[in-house]
């Protein structure tokens, strides 16, 4: 058989393996080691050996891990509550405010985890019920999540980022510079769609007799400025040239343990 027809061959059967609902990194490993056995014969177990430990061995990836951890470190702790809290206790009087702080917590949240799935389940436990308590539709509780959400893939660290900047070869520092403005804007966006959306439908959903005063509202910011620091320095170290996004990552995720450990 030809090249062509062995690759048309190997094609045709990863579609039918995804059909099955096979997931993709197995659908393309067991389609590539069995086609390598079938052409090349055992002598093939060497070149995938190699192949695998090649990709493997990358220090960049263990960014990876140490960004999961540190957003993992957070979303145990009630730092995201004290952020939410807070932008609620700013916003609350403003036409969509509870939207707003969802899609802000969000924003904010996105750039410690850089996971999509992490700011959503995160944000969204706490988000959608009090929208719902708030009497906002369902749709637009969900909806107004799952577009914050959506921000976890492109405001750095983006997981994403890290493993494309690998596979490409492409420099992962410049990934991150490149998704940080497109991101702050899209979270901008998302807030003055939300505002300028309620207003229109009248959304102005405050608990009765709900009220803050400047020492409420000043009195919250204390728990959040440490999650705001932990941000703050990491990106410095990534744009300022100090460390690797490997090295920046574990920092980040020791100072986060260390820190919401105590509190």
């Amino acid at each position: 058989m030809s090249e062509l027809g062995w690759g048309v061959l190997a094609a045709g059967t990863l579609i039918l393996f995804l059909i099955t609902g096979m997931p993709v990194a197995f659908a393309l490993g067991s389609v590539a080691i069995v086609f390598l056995l079938i052409v090349d014969g055992p002598s093939s177990f060497n070149v995938i050996a190699e192949t695998l430990f090649g990709g493997l061995d990358e220090f960049a990836l263990l960014s990876i891990p140490m960004f999961l951890l540190m957003g993992a470190a957070v979303a145990a702790s009630r730092a995201g509550a004290d952020l939410y809290e807070a932008l609620d206790r700013w916003l609350y009087r403003v036409p969509g405010g509870l939207l707003i702080s969802n899609i802000g917590a969000c924003g904010v949240f996105a750039a410690l985890t850089g996971s999509s799935p992490a700011t959503c389940a995160a944000i969204g436990k706490m988000g959608i019920p009090e929208l719902r308590k708030r009497g906002y539709p369902a749709g637009l509780a969900t909806g107004a999540i799952a577009a914050g959400g959506t921000l976890g893939i492109l405001i750095p660290p983006s997981i994403t980022m890290i493993v494309y900047g690998i596979s490409t070869e492409t420099s992962i520092g410049r990934l991150f510079i490149a998704g940080l403005l497109p991101g702050m804007m899209l979270t901008l966006l998302f807030m003055a769609w939300a505002w300028l959306y309620a207003y229109a439908k009248g959304y102005r959903f405050t608990e009765e007799n709900k009220s803050f005063s400047l020492k409420e509202k000043l009195v919250i910011l204390p728990k959040v400025i440490p999650f705001l620091i932990i941000i703050v320095l990491v990106l410095w170290a990534l744009y300022g040239g100090v460390a690797t996004p490997s090295e920046a990552a574990g920092v980040g995720a020791f100072f986060a343990i260390m820190h919401y450990s105590v509190i």
